[in-house]
């Protein structure tokens, strides 16, 4: 990984830059060893064309890889024989198939379980997970680590396929208002024009409104709808390459009244759950701190626990951290619950408590947001098929009215 770092050399000179190491801790030590002494380090994303080529493995993929490695390290197969007899089961799955020979291959030529999925090509992995197995291999808690992990990316996967699940007739609602929306300006619109033009009446303001509307859809719907297939390239491109940009989104994703919460209770109950099977897997809390920041997706949330896991390196109790860290503003239910966790030392308890909270408090706010998605999208269609009809039927009854 690559960590950017500022800070101060043994002249009391400012100095800035980078520095490669597979950990924040191993990373402070060659500032160290080098006479530098940082204020903080931050990961930073290496731009190569192996790092661009990299897929994120899949959380269902990540989840079947710790729980089927696990139970074959388990049964006392040692982990080069395990990797053989995962390859041979999944023959078919030619990417994994890849990526269980890479690391394979590491492993016969005397490389760690850490260093070869570090070192791989296939599959770009969460830092936490190839953090955990770092300190699980050091600390000889392998099998348990990984049997946490892959229940964890369960959960996590189970949670995407509800949200998936939920939001799939609000999309089906929202695809047939465009459908029908399209066809009524693309086919009917016209055919009726072709009437208003023959009587040469003034037409009402919603009526010049929709024809116009009309006009400019069926002139230009290739460049609409390839401009907006660019825009939603260029923004997911930009989402994921660009650490400025993604850095702005997020900090108006937290601002904002829902969604915001939402976002918050799920990587706050993330952050808690991973503390918690770090800390039950007799992984230091300092260190463990540090493994659970790299489960962060927003930078906001991220880069303010990473400024305070270097506080905590230095002896501060985590609560503490964050409380003197400018940054987000984190829920006070959290705080409460990780000050009370430090002072009785039952952090991992409470903190696995805490993301228990969070996703039942994120379960029911999201199926009462579901729930009036779905009126709501109704009455959007009924608006929109309003309009047009009311614009094609007011010039008719001027015209019946004049007749009379």
């Amino acid at each position: 990984m690559l960590f950017k770092y500022k800070g101060f050399d043994k002249t009391g000179k400012k100095v800035k830059g980078t520095v490669t190491a597979s950990s924040p801790e191993e990373a402070g030590q060659k500032l160290r060893n080098s006479g530098i002494y940082h204020e903080g380090l931050t990961a930073s994303k290496e731009f190569s064309l192996d790092a661009f080529s990299k897929r994120q493995m899949p959380t269902d993929l990540l989840s079947t890889f710790s729980k089927e490695l696990s139970s074959y390290l388990n049964s006392g197969m040692t982990i080069l024989t395990a990797i053989k007899l995962l390859e041979n089961q999944h023959e078919g799955e030619k990417r994994y198939v890849a990526f269980l020979n890479s690391i394979k291959t590491m492993i016969d030529e005397g490389k760690s379980l850490f260093n070869a999925l570090n070192a791989q090509k296939v599959y770009a992995m969460p830092d936490f997970f190839l953090q955990s197995l770092n300190v699980a291999g050091q600390s000889g808690k392998m099998v348990e680590v990984l049997t946490n992990m892959g229940n964890f990316f369960s959960a996590q996967n189970k949670i995407k396929k509800q949200v998936k699940g939920a939001m799939t007739y609000p999309a089906i609602i929202f695809i047939v208002a465009i459908g029908m929306t399209s066809f009524l300006i693309a086919f009917v619109v016209p055919k009726i024009t072709e009437i208003f033009e023959d009587t040469g009446q003034a037409l009402p303001p919603i009526t010049q409104f929709v024809l116009a509307l009309s006009d400019f859809l069926t002139s230009h719907y290739i460049a609409i709808i390839v401009t907006l297939v660019l825009f939603i390239l260029a923004f997911k491109l930009s989402y994921a390459k660009l650490e400025g940009f993604h850095r702005i989104i997020d900090s108006l994703l937290l601002k904002m009244p829902v969604l915001g919460t939402l976002i918050q209770n799920h990587e706050l109950g993330r952050f808690s759950y991973i503390l918690s099977l770090m800390l039950s897997s007799g992984v230091a809390y300092a260190q463990a701190v540090g493994l659970a920041k790299a489960t962060f997706s927003n930078y906001g949330l991220r880069a303010l626990f990473e400024k305070a896991s270097v506080k905590v390196l230095e002896g501060n109790k985590l609560s503490n951290a964050l409380q003197m860290t400018k940054g987000v503003k984190l829920k006070r239910n959290f705080m409460q619950s990780l000050a009370l966790g430090e002072e009785s030392s039952e952090v991992a308890q409470i903190l696995n408590n805490t993301s228990t909270l969070y996703a039942e408090e994120n379960e029911d706010k999201l199926k009462l947001l579901l729930s009036l998605l779905e009126p709501f999208m109704m009455l959007f269609i009924g608006t929109v098929v309003g309009v047009i009809v009311s614009a094609m039927l007011l010039p008719i009854f001027t015209m019946t009215q004049g007749l009379q």
